[in-house]
């Protein structure tokens, strides 16, 4: 049913002080965490490739061994969903509307509800990190795991115990990421941690860790470890409004692998119904968000 004059009956008659009911918007978290593409494809496919291993001694007038191994191992899908929402309105609700300044016809926030839709989507790879997506495939575990394959061993990019965010949960985590994070072969990648993730309830421990020159929570005259070891965090921390754990916490590392292809940006259209005199306004949007590399995120997921 279009929005008719019952529904904006006081906005009918003068004498209203205002009108309310939008609000500032979150700003933008999820650009802070993916990188942003184009995409020409309905289905983006992205290979992990095995190169060579470490080379092999050689002995006085032995062969050289040779490693034949090199090829693809894991790919990637990625999907686009589309995203749409629309309303129509009379066109007696419009001409007898006397706030149009400020309930206008032609914007009750299209924009601001595909933002924030977009924030939810991107948040949702991370909400749902520990549950593996067969639709991704990929290297057939959870976006974080503590088994990811390579060759003939696995990687982890989540604590065997999940641990709450403290001093040493942080810095084993940092030291983890330079310590075991290893490619397809088992060769050691520059793998460091430069951004930490959480919800708005771990903001205060977050600031306590990374913003105070000395080792926090204690009387002790030390450096405060966290902004040396593994070469810090550079980045800091950020808080995203739509993790759904209260107690999760991830950190992103400087190596690539998470994603937001877009399709096709926002558009809004609008016309008037024929038949009706209705005005049809309506958005439209094509994107989605995904990974090709568990070694861009590291996690944590304790329930308490």
């Amino acid at each position: 049913m279009a929005v008719n004059l019952s529904a904006i009956r006081d906005l009918l008659l003068p004498g209203l002080r205002g009108v309310e009911g939008k609000y500032a918007q979150i700003p933008t978290q999820w650009d802070k965490v993916f990188e942003t593409t184009n995409s020409n494809m309905a289905l983006e496919r992205t290979a992990e490739m095995r190169f060579l291993g470490l080379a092999q001694l050689k002995t006085e007038g032995g062969a050289v061994q040779f490693d034949n191994n090199a090829g693809e191992r894991f790919i990637y899908n990625q999907e686009h969903i589309e995203i749409g929402l629309g309303y129509a309105i009379t066109r007696k609700a419009i001409d007898d509307n006397l706030y149009k300044t400020q309930f206008a016809p032609t914007n009750l926030g299209l924009v601001e509800s595909f933002a924030q839709t977009k924030e939810i989507y991107g948040a949702n790879l991370l909400n749902t990190a520990t549950t593996y997506n067969s639709a991704i495939s990929g290297d057939g575990v959870a976006l974080c795991s503590t088994a990811h394959p390579i060759d003939g061993a696995t990687f982890a990019n989540r604590p065997s115990t999940d641990v709450d965010l403290n001093e040493a949960t942080l810095l084993n985590a940092m030291i983890s990421i330079r310590q075991n994070f290893k490619d397809v072969a088992g060769l050691k990648v520059f793998a460091r941690g430069r951004k930490l993730v959480i919800p708005p309830t771990l903001e205060p421990i977050a600031s306590r860790l990374t913003k105070t020159e000395l080792r926090p929570g204690t009387a002790d005259n030390d450096v405060n470890a966290i902004h040396t070891t593994s070469g810090g965090l550079p980045e800091g921390y950020l808080v995203m409004d739509f993790l759904t754990s209260n107690y999760a916490w991830f950190l992103l590392t400087n190596i690539k692998g998470l994603v937001h292809m877009k399709r096709v940006p926002y558009e809004m259209d609008m016309q008037v119904d024929f038949t009706t005199d209705n005005l049809l306004v309506k958005g439209y949007e094509r994107y989605s968000f995904g990974y090709y590399n568990p070694r861009a995120l590291w996690g944590s997921f304790p329930t308490s």
